[in-house]
């Protein structure tokens, strides 16, 4: 570091001393200093440089749009054929965005860019003779980037799911006429469904990709016109019951599927996504589950999208908007609703996803819901530099194909969501007042206490059910026992040996397995629950106010470990 700082010294020395840094940028470099570090000091200079100094350097903007940029000349580097000064504001707005750096879009950057995958990104994309041309966004300008999105949950269940077929077909034709540059699906269960899409598609979605779990798979897929970048895939810990075959969530693996884009030099995470399902909402075994899943969604998206410039949350996430799993995941991260946020909405009242009107939903489910319910979301958040707005958001209405009796049909049980989303620069006081100030920490506390509640109920029951199934593990292992001590006696028929020896196999078969699931779920609850509660704890150092609310807690916590035991 000491030899990288005397050679900058030294080009400003060799400039004149006490000049302004305009010229000081434009002197060549002599033999001692090399074009790269050369180059480097130039740029550091400039972002430290004032407005009237910009006049001594070769840089020009080369228009507006998403390849906007600034153009600086082989010729200025070296101090001739100087062209017009660009903007302030647009010289380094290009220059901080091509060294991705966060601070460096609030006009704060004093170092280079790290040696990791934003580098990678960029490379090719910094000042230097032979590469003119930086991609950015001039925030003056009103450029922007629409992102045009479109997300169902299909119901495409084999053998089961009514016009399967025929709503994959319909489906594929739909996306080619919108024309949507990224399209999220879930409940594609078979393989060949995703296959025939993807073959339907290609001509315009020509990025794919099916993420697979469990035994029949997570039912999600997604598909992009640019270029996939970067995939992962993490599944739920909890995810129901095994011995619940008729809901199949088990089975399933439901997961959350990552996927990384640039688009125009934005970075943009994307997730899809599909929580357990509800069932029956007076009583729902498996709420826990679902705030488990929410909090850990939460979590995984927390921990993977720092490097990323526009977070996207799309899924059916099988909660309405005033449940718990819908606000941890929307004030944790701090995404915006695409229904709340945009101007200009069509569709089904209340952005409804799920319609008493619709022919393939329960009309005993929609009896408390006579307007519908809305439980798949398109959530999103700008991370850093960038400002994201929702400009239309709209939802079908159970239109669809027709069948062989030429009557139309929806495409799934659940309503498509379309939205057409805006990304432009923001400035630092956008990006500053969109930080959470005091009444969105307190509403966070809320929530966060609410969720370590209702993981502490579940995992309550679950340690009784651990408890339980030990006591039948034993009478199970009393049963074989006898069994197979009745086989000393010559008294004892055969069919009471064997009747024991079966009912003692079942017994313990069925208890260990129901004891080795309940264990399972109450280490998963417990784990989450200390994460919440950590969260807690740190949340509690920024707002001191939080410590009503955190002795509450531990009260609760006593109670429910006090129930338990």
């Amino acid at each position: 570091m000491g030899g990288r700082g005397r050679r900058i010294r030294g080009a400003r020395a060799r400039s004149g001393g006490g000049g302004s840094p305009g010229r000081a940028l434009s002197v060549p470099p002599s033999r001692g200093l090399g074009w790269g570090r050369f180059l480097r000091a130039r740029r550091r200079l400039l972002l430290h440089a004032p407005p009237s100094s910009l006049r001594h350097l070769g840089a020009a903007p080369t228009g507006t749009g998403c390849g906007a940029g600034v153009r600086v000349g082989s010729e200025g580097l070296g101090g001739k054929g100087l062209a017009p000064a660009p903007c302030p504001v647009q010289l380094r707005t290009a220059l901080c965005l091509s060294w991705k750096l966060p601070e460096a879009r609030q006009g704060l950057c004093t170092k280079p860019p790290s040696r990791g995958r934003s580098r990678k990104i960029w490379a090719g994309k910094v000042l230097g003779p032979g590469q003119p041309v930086l991609p950015a966004m001039d925030s003056h300008s009103g450029s922007s980037v629409r992102l045009k999105v479109f997300n169902l949950n299909c119901w495409a269940i084999p053998y089961l799911s009514k016009h399967r077929q025929v709503r994959i077909q319909y489906l594929g034709d739909l996306l080619n006429q919108k024309n949507f540059d990224l399209a999220l699906l879930q409940e594609v269960w078979s393989e060949r469904d995703f296959e025939s899409l993807r073959q339907k598609l290609l001509p315009n979605y020509t990025w794919a990709h099916y993420f697979r779990s469990g035994f029949i798979g997570s039912g999600l897929c997604v598909f992009s016109k640019h270029p996939i970048q970067e995939i992962f895939q993490h599944t739920y810990s909890l995810n129901g019951y095994p011995y619940k075959i008729h809901h199949g969530d088990w089975f399933c693996g439901k997961a959350v599927g990552m996927l990384v884009l640039e688009i125009c030099g934005i970075l943009v995470n994307v997730y899809v996504t599909h929580l357990h399902a509800e069932y029956n909402r007076e009583h729902d075994y498996y709420l826990a589950h679902r705030v488990a899943q929410a909090w850990e969604l939460a979590q995984f998206i927390h921990h993977t999208s720092r490097k990323a410039d526009v977070i996207l949350l799309c899924g059916d996430l099988n909660s309405h908007p005033g449940d718990i799993g819908y606000r941890l995941i929307k004030e944790w991260i701090g995404l915006e609703d695409s229904y709340l946020e945009t101007q200009d909405f069509k569709g089904c009242e209340e952005g409804s996803t799920m319609v008493p009107s619709n022919c393939f939903v329960n009309p005993r489910e929609m009896e408390h819901f006579p307007r519908g319910v809305r439980i798949d979301y398109i959530l999103f958040k700008s991370v850093s530099g960038f400002r994201i707005t929702c400009e239309t958001f709209e939802t079908t209405r159970g239109s669809g194909p027709d069948d062989t009796s030429g009557r139309s049909i929806p495409l799934s049980d659940h309503e498509a969501l379309m939205a057409t989303l805006s990304i432009r620069p923001a400035s630092f006081e956008q990006s500053h007042n969109a930080a959470h100030d005091a009444e969105t920490q307190a509403s966070l506390m809320g929530v966060l206490h609410e969720a370590w509640t209702e993981m502490g109920l579940g995992l309550a029951a679950a340690r009784q059910w651990v408890y339980s199934t030990g006591h039948l593990f034993s009478l199970g292992l009393l049963l074989l026992f006898l069994g197979v001590g009745s086989m000393l006696f010559e008294e004892i028929p055969w069919v009471a040996e064997a009747f024991f020896m079966i009912l003692g196999a079942i017994v313990l078969l069925g208890s260990g397995g129901l004891y080795l699931t309940s264990l399972h779920e109450s280490k998963a609850l417990y784990e989450a629950q200390a994460e919440i509660e950590l969260a807690m704890e740190m949340a509690k150092e920024i707002q001191p106010e939080a410590v009503e609310v955190s002795s509450t807690s531990s009260l609760l916590r006593t109670s429910i470990q006090s129930e338990s035991k």
